[in-house]
């Protein structure tokens, strides 16, 4: 499946900034890093927030990095959408991740008229293996 984009990281982040200002209310922890044909990165940068007993990221903060690459993917694809939506999302925690930057790779499996599916796949930036993997279905509002 080839698909090209129609939103750029920038644009992305524009759009997120002006509907979803709370995501990154206490500084920018979210970023779109890199949109490709069938793909978008965003890059976790967290902070004490996003800490859990342990030393490590907390599961919410990883299934908000999922659900907002997913959503970031669809929309670098069909446009600036704002009412897309989750309608289901499952995540698998691999790994105990370290407190430093990750990325979320999504990548489009699915991609129709009224329904999306995706798979996230969670790294550290500095390499290694996956911290977690989670697969979304995503409902598309009719143009």
């Amino acid at each position: 499946m080839s698909l090209t984009p129609l939103m750029t990281a920038d644009e992305l982040t524009r759009f997120l900034d002006a509907e979803f200002p709370q995501v990154n209310a206490g500084g920018r922890v979210y970023t779109v890093t890199e949109v490709r044909p069938g793909e978008a990165v965003m890059r976790l940068d967290p902070d004490n927030a996003h800490l859990r007993p342990g030393g490590t990221i907390s599961g919410p903060t990883l299934f908000t990095l999922s659900d907002l690459a997913a959503y970031v993917a669809i929309l670098a694809h069909i446009g600036p959408v704002a009412l897309a939506v989750t309608t289901n999302l499952s995540i698998n925690f691999l790994r105990k991740p370290d407190m430093t930057p990750h990325l979320a790779t999504c990548r489009i499996l699915k991609l129709g008229k009224r329904l999306a599916v995706v798979e996230v796949a969670i790294a550290p930036e500095s390499g290694g293996d996956l911290v977690a993997h989670a697969t979304a279905t995503y409902s598309i509002p009719p143009r």
